[in-house]
């Protein structure tokens, strides 16, 4: 970061970019292939956020783009460490927004739905299947996920609107299937969370 600070003269934007899926229920994880995918979709951008920050604290400006995932607010079937990997990165990050504010430094998470990429093919990795999961994996595989993916070309144009804006946001979706996907998954948890709100309160104690 200091060497591109010092090429460039400042560190405007960092995107964190770097990831992978897994594929694997969570009864069928290795201890080695979780650590792998927090070490790489997790502690990857920790690491280079860190390294970030100082320099664009120094300068009094910056933008660190994470790319998260409508898999670090929601949560599917056969990939449970990858959604533990982007829900930390969102948990870490919202935090660092609030953090590095004052110092004029920007946090965006990009949370994209599916596009034309490897990520479920070539760049996936894949634990061994137990027979007990079968029909866990069909229900999960003919969900309509993938039926109209993004073009990750498209993308270019929605990063730069978020660099300029005035007041970039915190979160933004990419593609058109997440915010109905957000919607769902929100609605019902509000409705648990207000019926079991007596419960809720009685745990409080008064």
């Amino acid at each position: 970061m200091q060497k591109a600070a010092a090429h460039f003269g400042q560190l405007d934007i960092v995107i964190n970019n770097a990831g992978y899926g897994h594929f694997g229920m969570v009864e069928e994880l290795t201890e080695d292939e979780a650590r792998a995918q927090i070490e790489t979709n997790l502690f990857g951008a920790l690491w280079i956020t860190q390294a970030a920050v100082p320099v664009m604290r120094k300068q009094g400006s910056g933008h660190i783009i994470q790319v998260s995932s409508i898999g670090g607010i929601s949560a599917f079937p056969t990939v449970g460490v990858y959604h533990a990997s982007k829900w930390a990165l969102e948990g870490f990050s919202q935090s660092l927004s609030q953090e590095v504010a004052g110092f004029g430094i920007n946090v965006t998470l990009v949370e994209p739905g599916g596009f034309s990429t490897g990520w479920s093919g070539p760049s996936a990795s894949r634990s061994r299947e137990m027979a007990e999961y079968a029909d866990v994996r069909r229900a999960a595989a003919s969900r309509p996920s993938a039926n109209d993916p993004g073009d990750p070309k498209a993308t270019r144009g929605a990063i730069l609107k978020v660099v300029d804006a005035p007041k970039p946001p915190l979160r933004i979706f990419f593609g058109t299937a997440p915010l109905g996907i957000a919607t769902k998954d929100y609605e019902s948890r509000l409705a648990t969370w207000n019926e079991w709100q007596s419960v809720s309160i009685e745990a409080h104690g008064n």
